[in-house]
């Protein structure tokens, strides 16, 4: 008999501005706006999606949407993201991430170079970045 399951559709980050955030985090994680149906300033809906030829299947869990609500965000988020750069070390991703409008709230890096850092996306969503496969494997941590 087979085992009923649920899939990851997307994430979904509530948000005060959808199309900021999705311009936001479409840079971050490389995403572009779903194929023929662009986000637009003023849109309460924005989903940003990996983009053609990417690993991830069709209906991936790697979709993310932000949905505008009237409320500004409160208290620390109960989920975050863990981020793990591609194709550039921790601190070179901390470094670009942060010129796109993120911020620092927490560095979590240890001396022997294992560690996270803290950031929060433009409305105060937080998420981490952490080391890179190449740094993990060249430490032997893996």
């Amino acid at each position: 008999m087979p085992r009923m399951t649920s899939r990851i559709s997307h994430t979904t980050f509530d948000a005060r501005d959808a199309y900021a955030q999705s311009v936001f985090w479409a840079g971050v994680l490389g995403y572009t706006d779903v194929p023929g149906d662009p986000n637009l300033p003023g849109h309460e809906e924005c989903m940003i999606v990996p983009p053609a030829g990417h690993d991830a299947p069709a209906h991936s869990h790697g979709h993310v949407l932000f949905i505008e609500v009237p409320e500004p965000k409160q208290v620390k988020n109960r989920l975050h993201l863990d981020l793990r750069p591609a194709d550039r070390t921790r601190d070179e991703e901390v470094g670009r991430v942060l010129a796109l409008g993120a911020t620092q709230v927490a560095d979590r890096r240890t001396p022997d170079g294992r560690g996270w850092v803290v950031l929060a996306d433009p409305e105060g969503n937080e998420f981490c970045i952490l080391r890179s496969d190449a740094e993990v494997t060249a430490a032997g941590d893996a």
